[in-house]
């Protein structure tokens, strides 16, 4: 079930109650199965006459490996000769008193022996003749399953983030620990708790150094600031889907207008793909009244 199962790293029983369920309904009814076969069992032998279960007694003290069973099973896979048949299939040559005996080959074995053949039949005409799938085309297409796959994981992965792929979250909850990952990690001593500005730039204001928006803010705590000064790179230490919540929460912060503010430093940042407001359209001027004298 676990195989056939996709329950990610948790075991199904427990990602899916219905599957914890039907394995106690299961288990349930091997114990129940169980205990039926042991009564019929007890109840059964009771019935037997005294030779009956000697019979019995004696049936199950021979071992497995000594039933008639395993005897006649390994007879018909193996068809050796008895002992006291041996000497029908004695070939006449021996070395130093060491006799050789002319034994039939092991039917299991022929047949896969003849098995073998048909199989190798099959693929030199499939693989060698029709050229039907060769070995380069598995390659490929075991490739192409595995970039398919690769692309769906990237797509789902939160931390293979990067600038072109990177939303803006708005939820309460993402902006919530966005706001507790900028208060414990450096952010809040270099741009204030209430983003205001200290050591670094005001991050309330319109103003931006290195670009704003979601994309240009996630870029910046990705690889860092300007080089050889301002902040450095977050993405050895803080994972991408954090840094997300982080610059979502920053992003929040627009137009709050904290007390003690550091001046605005950069340009004024605007979103190229928000589209600019319709221009007004102009007044109709008034037809000119035509006098005809």
């Amino acid at each position: 079930m676990e195989y056939f199962i996709d329950s990610g790293s948790q075991p199904a029983f427990i990602k899916f109650p219905m599957v914890g369920l039907f394995l106690l309904v299961f288990l349930f009814l091997l114990v129940a199965i169980e205990i039926v076969i042991s009564a019929v069992d007890n109840v059964t032998y009771h019935m037997l006459t005294d030779e009956r279960k000697k019979q019995l007694e004696v049936a199950q003290s021979v071992s497995f490996t000594e039933s008639k069973f395993l005897k006649n099973l390994s007879q018909k896979l193996t068809r050796t000769k008895e002992m006291e048949e041996e000497y029908d299939i004695m070939l006449e040559h021996d070395y130093d008193g060491i006799k050789e005996l002319d034994n039939v080959l092991p039917p299991w074995w022929v047949y896969m022996f003849y098995m073998s053949i048909i199989f190798a039949f099959v693929y030199i005409i499939r693989f060698h003749v029709l050229n039907d799938y060769t070995q380069q085309e598995e390659f490929e297409t075991e490739m192409e399953n595995a970039r398919i796959e690769i692309e769906k994981y990237k797509l789902t992965a939160p931390d293979l983030l990067d600038k072109e792929k990177v939303t803006l979250l708005t939820d309460a909850a993402s902006l919530a620990e966005g706001k507790k990952l900028y208060e414990t990690s450096t952010c809040a001593a270099c741009h204030k708790p209430d983003g205001g500005g200290s050591i670094g730039p005001n991050l309330t204001d319109d103003h931006w150094i290195l670009g704003g928006g979601i994309k240009n803010v996630f870029n910046t705590l990705m690889e860092g600031g300007r080089e050889g000064k301002g902040m450095v790179a977050w993405k050895a230490t803080i994972k991408p889907a954090d840094l997300q919540k982080i610059a979502s929460y920053v992003i929040s912060l627009q137009g709050s207008n904290p007390p003690d503010a550091k001046p605005a430093e950069g340009d004024v940042w605007v979103d190229e793909n928000t589209p600019a407001p319709a221009a007004p359209a102009e007044a109709e001027k008034p037809a000119e009244e035509v006098v005809v004298q």
